[in-house]
């Protein structure tokens, strides 16, 4: 791996990255087919054609060649569970059951901060793998978790989002917190992490069903006490899961609804999966700069439903693309992408190979409220970025070979690629990443 330093880096490829939302403006990306990736101090200095950039380099900078490979900012997973590394494609009739005979079990073993430890180190491993560099990931209720996630991203100098998962109802002895209890670890957490080095904060209440209304209340008080941390849930995933809901929230108008009345609705909020929301949570979520984090893999994976990219839209939600291992199946945001498009054409809609880079890229960004430091090459952001191989499998080779478009060749790595198409991964300017290496 390279060492971080102060010395400018020079790299060369196709270049990728977007300044808006395809779906909604032409010519929402720059392609540099011959570009040049400029990296100072871990950011971004400039990316551009290679022909206009290269005399501008200082003397003495060796250009690491890509040629034939295309440089993209690297992917953001909005909803990953690292405890779950271990159980992932567990099967199981639903999303209750699932919980109950292998999510809660599993989880449990993470009040030991070295199995903690382990665990987090190979989430990592296999984030770089896949492209990833930064995730909004949930840790279990034990404070160790986090600690010990957090110690390992640190360690790799990466831009990682986490936090303590909070749940004090319906839950096993052995996984539940209290109300008082979960609100002083999740501020001693916020205190011990956020805008720690490259680390942010997640408040995050499992969902609204493990939260009895005093841990809602209190959790939504941390919300409004931490303007600038990030707070995740679930919302809206399963049908059964929203009939639970309305027993236990009668006075709700609907799932998010919950949510709203206890003050978690409000920029850096991001609600996975929101499958069955109506056009008033949509509007809601679009008010209050809300995200939504989409997981076509996990919810087909669960029988969930189809999320609604046409209502999303309409609406003008803020969304983006997010795994949820371990009930997605994969943790590569390639073939996420190709479950999206598929999901995307099931609801009646259709989804371009642009609109889906743009979701797992900047979009994302913008949803997290980070535009600006992570999800494209503007000047000035974090050096994140990954080289992405379209020969990386003889069939990938043979069909991007016929491609007479970027949109073709998107569409065929989203359609066919997996983990072998990063050729490799960097963070902050550094390789953390290479294909066929460690």
């Amino acid at each position: 791996m390279q060492t971080a330093h102060s010395s400018v880096q020079a790299y060369r490829g196709s270049l990728l990255y977007f300044h808006a939302d395809p779906a909604f403006i032409e010519h929402a990306h720059a392609w540099h087919e011959d570009g040049l990736l400029v990296v100072e101090d871990g950011k971004i200095k400039a990316a551009g054609d290679y022909a206009t950039l290269h005399a501008s380099l200082p003397q003495g900078v060796q250009v690491q060649d890509y040629g034939g490979k295309i440089l993209s900012p690297g992917f953001v997973d909005s909803h990953i569970h690292y405890p779950q590394t271990d159980m992932i494609a567990s099967p199981s009739p639903g999303l209750l059951p699932w919980l109950q005979e292998y999510t809660f079990p599993t989880e449990r073993s993470f009040e030991d901060p070295r199995h903690a430890a382990t665990v987090a180190e190979f989430f990592l491993d296999e984030l770089l793998r896949v492209g990833t560099t930064t995730a909004m990931v949930y840790c279990t209720v034990h404070p160790q978790s986090v600690d010990a996630f957090f110690t390992a991203s640190e360690g790799r100098g990466l831009r990682m989002i986490a936090g303590k998962v909070l749940q004090d109802r319906n839950s096993p002895d052995f996984l539940s917190d209290t109300a008082q209890g979960g609100a002083r670890d999740t501020e001693d957490l916020i205190r011990r992490w956020h805008n720690h080095g490259r680390s942010l904060y997640a408040i995050t209440p499992r969902f609204a069903p493990t939260s009895t209304e005093e841990q809602m209340q209190l959790t939504g008080e941390l919300a409004r006490a931490y303007p600038d941390t990030f707070l995740q849930t679930h919302v809206s995933e399963n049908e059964e899961e929203c009939r639970w809901v309305k027993q236990l929230y009668p006075q709700a108008r609907s799932y998010l609804d919950v949510y709203d009345r206890y003050g978690m609705m409000r920029p850096r909020s991001v609600f996975g999966h929101c499958i069955w929301l109506d056009q008033q949570d949509r509007a809601r979520i679009a008010e209050t700069k809300s995200a939504a984090a989409i997981c076509p893999t996990s919810n087909l994976f669960l029988g969930s439903g189809l999320f609604d990219f046409e209502q999303a839209d309409k609406a003008g939600m803020l969304m983006s693309l997010a795994t949820d291992v371990g009930a997605g199946t994969s943790f590569s945001m390639l073939q996420t992408m190709n479950e999206a498009y598929k999901v995307a054409r099931l609801k009646g809609s259709y989804l371009p190979a642009m609109r889906m880079f743009y979701l797992a890229t900047l979009g994302a960004a913008r949803s997290l409220h980070l535009e600006g430091t992570i999800g494209s090459f503007s000047a000035g952001n974090e050096a994140d970025f990954i080289v992405l191989d379209p020969q990386a499998t003889p069939l990938l080779a043979r069909r991007t070979r016929l491609c007479d478009s970027l949109e073709e060749t998107l569409f065929a790595l989203a359609l066919l690629g997996d983990d072998r198409v990063i050729a490799a991964t960097y963070s902050g300017g550094r390789r953390v990443h290479a294909r066929g290496q460690g």
